[in-house]
């Protein structure tokens, strides 16, 4: 008997304390013109397990809770044990009362040179440089978790941000591409100092009140809901005007644009021409999709 209690009892620490992650790793070699060459297998295979098996935070995540994600890693070269690639990462949460997913990031980082040998460990180690491999993927993993607790309670990832930030400042010692100011305009570097920066401040506002205020609210009271949405999405031009066509303002509507057109071009009519308005001055490179706004 008590030995059957025990096992209970191991059964449930080990529940209620799941892995944070749900996330998806494909890994890509079309473009070497050798897809089928092992090495990329047990690449895929490894990060699948690095991703969804490390504890990355000290909180309690239940099956239900973890977040979907997918990263897709596309090489274009490789030779031995070096590998240049890209990375696309994407993640969404669901929306309160409804089956839908409500994406939450959405982003595109090509600069991704990384060595590996098949088979050598994967190790996360949250103060010290391992490599850039596990670097790029733990920095892409905090803002994912980040980005996920703003939309939740306000200001809410500030301590997966922080951490993003810490990996930033140590890996900035391996000189790959990404990590520093003059890497590009559109770059890890760019994008947590953006959302670190007070000049970004209403962005983060933004997410809490789009998502918990709006998004949550739709299957009660859907009008009202989108209402909130629009009033969210009006506040970025006060930011777009202090820094008009910034990094961080192309991957909140590289990851919402498609949603904000579907939402308001169905469901309960709400005023929308100064959204469209807004949006277009914003956010142009997905004017297309904000004419095909209906109402």
């Amino acid at each position: 008997m008590h030995k059957y209690i025990y096992i209970l009892l191991i059964l449930a620490v080990t529940t209620s304390w799941s892995q944070e992650l749900n996330c998806s790793v494909v890994v890509n070699a079309q473009l070497t013109g050798n897809e089928n060459v092992q090495v990329f297998t047990t690449l895929e295979r490894q990060l699948t397990e690095f991703v969804n098996s490390t504890q990355w935070t000290k909180k309690s995540f239940k099956n239900q809770e973890r977040i979907d994600c997918t990263m897709v890693v596309t090489i274009t070269e490789y030779d031995s044990d070096r590998f240049q690639a890209s990375l696309q990462i994407q993640s969404s949460r669901p929306v309160f009362g409804s089956s839908y997913g409500t994406p939450t990031y959405n982003f595109n980082d090509k600069d991704f040179g990384f060595q590996y040998l098949e088979f050598q460990n994967f190790v996360y180690n949250p103060t010290q440089f391992e490599s850039n491999l596990i670097s790029v993927l733990s920095f892409h993993i905090y803002m994912i978790l980040g980005l996920d607790a703003d939309t939740f309670s306000l200001n809410g990832g500030d301590e997966y941000f922080e951490q993003a930030q810490t990996i930033l400042n140590y890996s900035q010692q391996n000189n790959a591409k990404g990590w520093k100011l003059g890497d590009g305009r559109q770059t890890r570097f760019i994008l947590i100092d953006n959302l670190l920066s007070p000049t970004f401040e209403e962005y983060r506002e933004v997410l809490y009140s789009y998502h918990r205020e709006g998004m949550d609210q739709m299957n009660t009271s859907p009008k009202e809901a989108k209402q909130v949405i629009a009033e969210s999405i009006l506040k970025l031009q006060s930011l777009n005007n202090k820094r008009p066509n910034s990094f961080l303002m192309r991957v909140f509507f590289d990851t919402k644009s498609d949603e904000i057109q579907q939402i308001f071009s169905g469901g309960p009519s709400v005023k929308v021409s100064d959204l469209i308005s807004t949006l277009t001055k914003i956010a142009p490179m997905h004017a297309s999709k904000w004419r095909d706004i209906n109402f």
